[in-house]
């Protein structure tokens, strides 16, 4: 069995809670204006790795997911620690060849991961590992064809040369590495602006528009009725 049909597909979220979500979207949105866009690029990950060939899909979860986001996938606890260690951990959880994905590229598509498919279905693969570098420095892809938690461990995290580090950490350790499109990670609302005219007619384009369109408020505490209408609107 090829590499490509073998393959779990793992992303690594958290439940998107005003306040607690995407905070460097505020200003100009609102908190709940900033975990309902979380939401958004959460829920259009989702839907394409649900489009994915994969063997196995999972969703790495912090907090308590939707039904409508776990519908598919294995719901699978983050492990405690820093971001190396919890991604660290979906490593010593697989046994074989593994696709990890983040929440902040809702633009990616099949065709971005053309390239690791096309190898690992192949009898004889040339790359053991692939990497997506973000334009931020870190990376929003990391495919091991064989999934080791020492490759992860250590690495330092939320860098301006997370990537690089985790490129090194791979070639360091004797493995070839394909890289995939470099993408652009949603962290401030210019990105997501950026990210939106990408996917365009999408969920997260849609709700990136009605927010440009509306006032640069910041939420004060006392808006829980503007948070349900907001968040409300995903479902």
């Amino acid at each position: 069995m090829s590499r490509a049909a073998e393959l779990a597909v793992a992303v690594i979220a958290k439940e998107c809670l005003p306040g607690k979500a995407k905070t460097r979207l505020t200003p100009p949105l609102r908190p709940v204006q900033a975990a309902a866009l979380a939401q958004s690029s959460l829920s259009q990950t989702l839907d394409t790795v649900r489009s994915l060939p994969a063997g196995r899909r999972l969703l790495v979860f912090q907090g308590t997911a939707r039904e409508s986001d776990a519908a598919g996938f294995e719901l699978v606890p983050q492990a405690a620690g820093g971001l190396d260690e919890r991604l660290a951990a979906i490593c010593t959880a697989s046994a074989g060849p593994l696709l990890i994905l983040g929440m902040d590229t809702p633009q990616f598509t099949a065709a971005d991961l053309q390239s690791m498919f096309d190898d690992w279905s192949a009898e004889q693969p040339r790359h053991d590992a692939w990497l997506g570098l973000a334009d931020d420095g870190g990376f929003w892809a990391l495919a091991l064809a064989e999934p080791d938690p020492e490759l992860i461990r250590g690495v330092p995290m939320s860098t301006g040369f997370t990537g690089q580090a985790q490129h090194d950490r791979l070639t360091d350790a004797g493995l070839a590495v394909g890289l995939l499109p470099q993408l652009r990670d949603v962290d401030y609302f210019e990105d997501a602006q950026h990210v939106a005219r990408l996917c365009p007619g999408s969920r997260f384009a849609a709700h990136v528009a009605s927010f440009a369109a509306g006032p640069a408020v910041v939420a004060g505490p006392a808006e829980a009725a503007v948070q349900r209408e907001d968040l409300g609107a995903l479902r």
